[in-house]
């Protein structure tokens, strides 16, 4: 046989394949329901003990003070002076910090985030809010969040989004869970390799 009836029996078996498709073995589930045992803590609690599981770092803040004052506390602690940040709000609310505007340089990004997946412990971001570049290049991500923000699965949170931008959907929508890390390295871990070593979350109670 040659190739090119090898090739035309090939595309033949595909069309009638296409034509008559395969009955879903389910037919009653439309996949509206989770797949998910139902949550049994507090949202709040639930994302905690994920994300420190995937060596995240949680810090809940009662009010927005509280916030500012455990900022300080960790720059002091970490001896960061370079902190970058390209969110307005989150400058307003530490008139303290001496920003540093170059990516490249800094020690630390501070960025807001769409919301918080209690199931998996993730950070969920998008370009609409300029989180594509901190989140990414520098060598620590900390990020700041309101209560408000808790989902507790992913598909709530693509709900939620395509809710809120509906037509103007954002070109790019990530997911942070944990520190970046591979295996790939000869099946040995390593953590930052082509993200930030280190991630925090504060959990702000009320804005």
């Amino acid at each position: 046989m040659s190739a090119s009836s090898a090739r035309s029996n090939i595309l033949k078996k595909i069309k009638t394949a296409l034509e008559q498709p395969t009955p879903l073995p389910f037919s009653d589930s439309q996949g509206s329901e989770s797949l998910f045992q139902p949550l049994q803590e507090d949202l709040m609690v639930e994302f905690a003990e994920q994300f420190t599981i995937l060596q995240g770092k949680f810090d809940y803040c009662l009010s927005e003070g509280e916030l500012l004052s455990h900022l300080q506390n960790l720059c002091l602690q970490q001896q960061w002076t370079k902190l970058y940040c390209e969110d307005e709000k989150l400058r307003a609310l530490f008139p303290s910090v001496q920003w540093n505007n170059d990516i490249k340089t800094c020690e630390a990004a501070i960025t807001t985030c769409e919301l918080l997946v209690a199931r998996t412990g993730s950070i969920i971001l998008s370009s609409s809010l300029n989180q594509r570049i901190p989140s990414v290049y520098a060598p620590v991500h900390i990020c700041v969040a309101y209560a408000s923000q808790l989902v507790y699965d992913i598909k709530d949170a693509l709900d939620y989004i395509g809710q809120k931008y509906q037509d103007n959907f954002p070109s790019l929508i990530t997911l942070a869970t944990g520190p970046s890390r591979t295996a790939d390295i000869e099946k040995t871990l390593v953590v930052g390799v082509h993200g930030p070593k280190e991630v925090y979350c504060f959990l702000v109670e009320s804005e």
